[in-house]
């Protein structure tokens, strides 16, 4: 009796073992090869760390992402792959990548999908860090909160700094395509359309991928709505705080070559391609910590930018896709403006006229500063325009106008962050986001944003506030969470952010004035009341 029951027992065990092993272990058929992730506790599959393209080593570093090589057995997808190279500059960034490498072209899936046919809607996030910084294993950007609603998720590495938009004569002669400087965004061109071909294989719709993003990420976005190289390969787009045109704009490849050729010279010590090739990454990393080395851009190319952005959203060339987007109260502080002067009167007029000369008085009409308060706000606003939210604007008023008449919405998030918890100790929130931490109490006494800085609304948006222990989170901060993750959800799967629970939120494009959706504990729907700042503005950063 005792060995029947064992045998019994032990068929129970082994059954149990395999269902589990089989939970596990879920799979998914690549174009390439087989993927094996892991089922989340929460029932979501993930597959982290999956090649997109061939590592962009050797001969490959400044070259074209190319395609990957297909592999035999199965490729285990369970941990996040190497980060892009990249020096510690944010201090908001808590990196789960497996390392640091050149060896950085990786995505990461995240899926409810149980099956390969169930065509679920798709949203490609590509992170933020001023094209410098960043990675897809940071867990506000974590797609798991996002496939619990429904939809298959994906974060994508690309290319940074120098290795990522560093143009040269010597690459451009090299070039098929006759141009260098844009590699970053050739790589997220590329996760593209390796999402396209693939990404039926963990249940989701090719027809129905919405590419987003924050800071660069939302750049990258607005590059890749005018690129032709991604053409057709999205059917929507999200844009948080950010485009190209105004926000780190690309430069002209004469231009582009002239800065790399200096930096080649003297900053790497290089004088030939064949030398910068052969120059280990980190060493190429550190070169770009010298004083002078100025910031890597992207250029108009001819290939990936045929011409300047703006000329194509004013010819109407862009994607005409529908289009979610805005940025927060408090991208910059005011002190971008004021510096360390105290906000009186006449030092805002002071700082007015350092910044716009004889146009001074113009600005101080459109941002009025008469008692403290109205200064702080304005300064702050000024601030947070030039940063970027003037270029989100524009990116949102030239889609309005030439995108097809396909649907914008535009918002404004105003919900300032909570303060942190004790366990932060001494640290105070940086000018544009991220965490300053420091040993000196006394130093790090900063007065509390008073808006959402640049940044802030991520965690809230991806439905991630859990993952990041800095702040003590309110029952506020996750109803505010909760509607503006279900705006970007919905949006995501039908194009439009309307639903049920959640305010009207008409399109800013209909009828005859613009309204937007302001995002805070009372979000409300509100009408444009500073499109005269950004007309100014728009004379102001020319073209």
């Amino acid at each position: 009796m005792n060995r029947i029951f064992f045998l019994i027992l032990s068929t129970i065990s082994l059954a149990h073992l395999a269902t589990a092993q089989s939970a596990k272990a879920p799979q998914a058929k690549t174009a390439n090869g087989v993927v094996e992730g892991v089922v989340e506790p929460s029932g979501i599959r993930s597959f982290k760390g999956v090649p997109f393209a061939q590592p962009p080593v050797g001969e490959l570093r400044w070259k074209e992402p190319q395609p990957v090589k297909n592999w035999q057995g199965v490729h285990k997808a369970d941990k996040f792959g190497p980060r892009a190279m990249q020096r510690p500059i944010f201090g908001d960034m808590g990196f789960r990548s497996n390392g640091m490498s050149e060896d950085c072209l990786y995505l990461n899936v995240w899926t409810p999908a149980k099956s390969a046919n169930e065509k679920l809607p798709v949203l490609v996030y590509f992170y933020g860090g001023g094209f410098v910084a960043g990675d897809g294993s940071e867990a506000r950007y974590d797609g798991e909160s996002m496939a619990r609603k429904g939809i298959v998720a994906l974060t994508v590495n690309y290319r940074l700094g120098v290795f990522g938009f560093f143009a040269h004569p010597e690459l451009t002669k090299e070039s098929p395509n006759h141009s260098s400087g844009n590699y970053g965004y050739l790589d997220q061109a590329a996760a593209l359309k390796w999402v396209k071909e693939n990404i039926a294989a963990f249940g989701g719709d090719p027809n129905r991928v919405t590419i987003a993003g924050e800071s660069a990420g939302s750049i990258s976005v607005s590059a890749l709505m005018v690129s032709p190289l991604s053409k057709g390969l999205f059917a929507q787009a999200i844009g948080e705080s950010g485009s190209l045109l105004g926000g780190l704009p690309p430069t002209s490849l004469a231009k582009g070559e002239e800065a790399g050729t200096k930096f080649a010279t003297e900053a790497a010590g290089a004088n030939t391609l064949t030398e910068l090739r052969a120059m280990p990454a980190d060493r190429l990393l550190e070169a770009t910590a010298k004083p002078g080395v100025p910031w890597f851009t992207s250029t108009i190319d001819g290939y990936f930018f045929p011409k300047l952005p703006l000329e194509i959203f004013e010819a109407g060339q862009q994607a005409h896709v529908p289009l979610l987007v805005g940025w927060n109260s408090e991208e910059m502080n005011y002190r971008a403006v004021m510096g360390q002067e105290k906000p009186t009167p006449e030092n805002y007029a002071n700082a007015l006229k350092k910044l716009y000369k004889e146009q001074a008085d113009e600005v101080l009409k459109l941002y009025p500063g008469t008692t403290e308060p109205e200064i702080l706000e304005s300064a702050t606003a000024l601030a947070s325009d030039r940063f970027l939210a003037y270029s989100t604007w524009k990116w949102a008023d030239m889609q309005a106008k030439t995108g097809g008449g396909k649907p914008v919405y535009r918002y404004y998030y105003s919900r300032p962050r909570p303060a942190m918890t004790p366990a932060m100790g001494n640290a105070a929130p940086g000018l544009a986001g991220g965490v300053v931490k420091s040993t000196d109490a006394n130093a790090m006494k900063v007065a509390p944003a008073s808006g959402a800085v640049h940044s802030a609304e991520i965690e809230y948006a991806m439905g991630n506030l859990p993952s990041n222990k800095v702040y003590a989170w309110t029952p506020d901060d996750y109803k505010v969470s909760e509607v503006m993750q279900n705006f970007f959800a919905n949006f995501i799967k039908t194009g439009n952010p309307n639903g049920p629970g959640l305010p009207k939120w008409p399109a800013a494009n209909v009828g005859n004035s613009v309204q937007y959706m302001h995002i805070d504990v009372n979000t409300r729907l509100e009408t444009e009341k500073n499109r005269a700042r950004y007309l100014f503005l728009d004379k102001s950063f020319g073209r």
